[in-house]
């Protein structure tokens, strides 16, 4: 099960945030601190995949962004860091090239794509042409 998954930006600034399981507000600013400390501290040459605490970090870095989610044991994290992959090529195809100034003003749209993808902590869509059906709706209703 993937507990949460954040987006950041590299210098440490969190962007988005999407927790699948509570926690209190206080565990999760923990959590946080914690968790981007952590995977700011590591070299390009060590591997993505970590242990912190009982949970399991899995973080891929692109250009600018950063994208972390922690799992349960029991979770491939190949298949979450082709997950994250997919999404940020949903993203991409969405925005024709996903920048942070595309996360910060569009938060709420970035959330649509990781609810339609992310479903209670397991993955439910993978297809991109489905999960972005329902900001195209958004858009045309907008039009």
């Amino acid at each position: 099960m993937i507990k949460f998954l954040y987006i950041m930006n590299k210098q440490g600034v969190l962007r988005v945030s999407r927790y699948f399981q509570h926690m209190s507000l206080k565990e999760r600013n923990q959590l946080q601190t914690s968790v981007i400390r952590s995977v700011m501290e590591r070299s390009d040459k060590q591997c993505n995949i970590f242990e912190l605490k009982d949970l399991t970090i899995v973080y891929r870095k692109y250009v600018s962004l950063y994208m972390i989610s922690a799992v349960t044991p029991d979770e491939n994290e190949l298949a979450v860091l082709e997950l994250m992959q997919n999404i940020l090529e949903t993203l991409d195809q969405y925005f024709q090239k996903v920048t942070e100034v595309n996360i910060v003003s569009n938060t709420e749209r970035v959330h649509m794509v990781l609810d339609e993808m992310i479903v209670n902590g397991y993955v439910g869509e993978t297809s991109k042409v489905r999960a972005l059906v329902p900001l195209q709706l958004l858009d045309a209703a907008k039009k």
